[in-house]
């Protein structure tokens, strides 16, 4: 197909005499039970060498463009032009190869692959008309991933629609990716060697995502790939079995609902999405289960534990070190122990164990990729263990791309570390086993950094217990610890009232955030407090809760 600009104006010197309506419509009129004689090509000698020149068609060719055009929206057949015109059926079908020469073109397309007899004028040529411009088929090359994609979407239409064959099909494929190798697309479908009929497929499963956001591609919407039903029916058998070649390399998979695959829906893995579309801004599952921070968008903040916590972190925090957790690494590795690092940092809400992880990851200069657990566990049934392999995965390929190894942080991890459900018998408690036991495996094999957060480990599995090698029990402050979390958080305390609020208030240092953030939003409203103690006080009260009657409070 030649490049060729979409919807140029027609020329100033036709518009002057005509427009491509006035002339197409003259043709109409003057075609009506013409047969085509010699009388008609005198009488519209003007206005056809107009629409020759302008569509790059033949003069017959044209009549039939127009006269199809007269009969927008219904579809014509063979019959119908036989009518206008004056002829037997029988003749009119000799003409067949023009209406084919304006399907090519894109003047026409039939209604139905299965049957060229019906054929209609597409949506575009009739829009590109009513501002006087001539439709083009759009250009091939230089295009970037986006207009690639809404070639391909025209394509496949046409290819649905009849337009086009399949071998035709696969030959446009290959020209466009071959005129237009800059794009990362293109460079990466063809890295994969895969045979026309499999890119064909594949290409079909991308287009559908990101042209029309359909992630569910269901068997009999695959048949249009095939010109003869012995391939399609090979193909089905093939992907019904998951033997088919796009599946054993794990490009599409099953989709499954409630554990079960079903063996007629089909859609992209995790890791074709994630390799294949990343220009595209296609969000995988595991992109919606996982955020990835970079440390230098971490706000540095001062952290104050009780015990040897502090020690603990500081001792952490020098093994992460780049050039000391690669030493370290590489000692691990002639010893034959497990090189990967799991961690612990368990104990009650808001006693700094993630924000602990945070000024970790931007002391030592690593992102962190944050799974958010709650959502995977909402996650489960269904599409459960390759969500959280992806995950791992993803990790994996984090961890090749970077210098220094990003952070994985189970934030919240209760819900997937405690003890497994023996003997279990429905269907979400074998899932939990089934996701525990991945976990536990890929911890196993570990090359990376891996912290866990929890707040309660009275339920901790032995075997998540013994595979982290470091387990950090963060306390609540004591007083000491409390009165410097006073003094950071709001500066100009008295002295005084920093050590009563200590000591009255046996608070996390979550909760003395809370209560300052709080105090800090009632002076910005109402202007420094007269009595700073007693609208804390006030403050601490409410973020208690409940009572001494055991009563709770409702409220922000």
């Amino acid at each position: 197909m030649e490049n060729i600009k979409t919807s140029k104006k027609a020329s100033p010197r036709s518009k002057k005499t005509m427009t491509l309506l006035s002339a197409l419509e003259a043709v109409v009129t003057a075609s009506d039970q013409s047969q085509l004689d010699d009388g008609l090509f005198v009488e519209c000698k003007k206005e056809l060498r107009f629409l020759s020149e302008s569509y790059d068609i033949t003069p017959v060719q044209a009549i039939f463009f127009a006269i199809c055009l007269e009969r927008v929206p219904r579809n014509l057949d063979f019959d119908d032009l036989a009518c206008h015109l004056g002829f037997k059926n029988i003749r009119i079908l000799t003409y067949a190869s023009d209406i084919d020469a304006l399907v090519r073109r894109r003047l026409l397309r039939y209604s139905d692959k299965k049957d060229e007899d019906m054929f209609s004028v597409p949506a575009a040529v009739i829009k590109s008309l009513k501002h006087n411009e001539i439709y083009q088929v759009p250009q091939r090359k230089g295009l970037d991933g986006n207009e690639l994609m809404e070639y391909l979407n025209m394509w496949f239409g046409d290819l649905d629609d009849g337009a086009v064959s399949v071998q035709e099909m696969q030959e446009e494929i290959t020209a466009l990716f071959d005129e237009n190798p800059q794009v990362a697309f293109v460079q990466k479908i063809k890295t994969l060697d895969l045979t026309d009929e499999e890119r064909m497929m594949l290409v079909f499963f991308c287009h559908k995502l990101v042209n029309d956001d359909d992630d569910c591609i269901m068997l009999h919407e695959l048949e249009f790939l095939f010109d003869k039903k012995k391939v399609f029916t090979r193909v089905k058998t093939e992907m019904r079995c998951g033997e088919h070649e796009l599946m054993q390399r794990k490009l599409i998979e099953f989709i499954c609902e409630d554990g079960m695959a079903i063996s007629n829906h089909f859609k992209l893995t995790e890791t074709a999405k994630r390799d294949l579309l990343s220009e595209f801004n296609v969000r995988t599952t595991d992109e919606n289960l996982v955020d990835v921070l970079n440390p230098d968008k971490l706000t540095a903040k001062e952290l104050y534990y009780s015990g040897n916590v502090a020690h603990q972190v500081d001792e952490l925090a020098s093994l992460l070190m780049p050039e000391e957790y690669q030493r370290v690494q590489e000692r691990m590795r002639e010893r034959g122990f497990r090189h990967g690092f799991t961690s612990l940092f368990h104990g009650g809400p808001g006693t700094g164990k993630t924000e602990t992880v945070y000024q970790l990851a931007r002391r030592t200069g690593r992102q962190i990729m944050v799974v958010d657990v709650p959502k995977i566990k909402s996650k489960w049934v269904g599409e459960s263990e390759k969500n959280i392999k992806s995950l791992f995965d993803r990790y994996r390929a984090l961890v090749s791309r970077k210098e220094i190894a990003p952070i994985l942080l189970f934030n919240e991890a209760d819900a997937i570390i405690g003890i497994r459900k023996q003997g279990a018998q429905n269907a979400v408690d074998k899932m939990e086993n089934t996701i525990q036991n991945i976990i536990l495996q890929e911890m196993e094999t570990l090359d990376g950094i891996l912290i866990a957060t929890a707040n309660l480990t009275e339920n901790l599995d032995g075997a998540f217990e013994r595979r982290f090698l470091y387990k950090i029990y963060f306390d609540k402050p004591d007083a000491a610890v409390r009165q410097k979390i006073w003094c950071q958080m709001i500066p100009g305390l008295e002295a005084k009232d920093v050590d009563i609020l200590a000591e009255k208030y046996d608070f996390s240092g979550g909760q003395i955030e809370n209560i300052a953030r709080k105090y800090a939003v009632s002076c910005i409203l109402h202007g420094d407090a007269a009595d700073p103690r007693a609208t804390l006080d006030e403050l601490c009260r409410n973020e208690k809760i409940s009572s001494n009657t055991g009563s709770k409070k409702i409220g922000f």
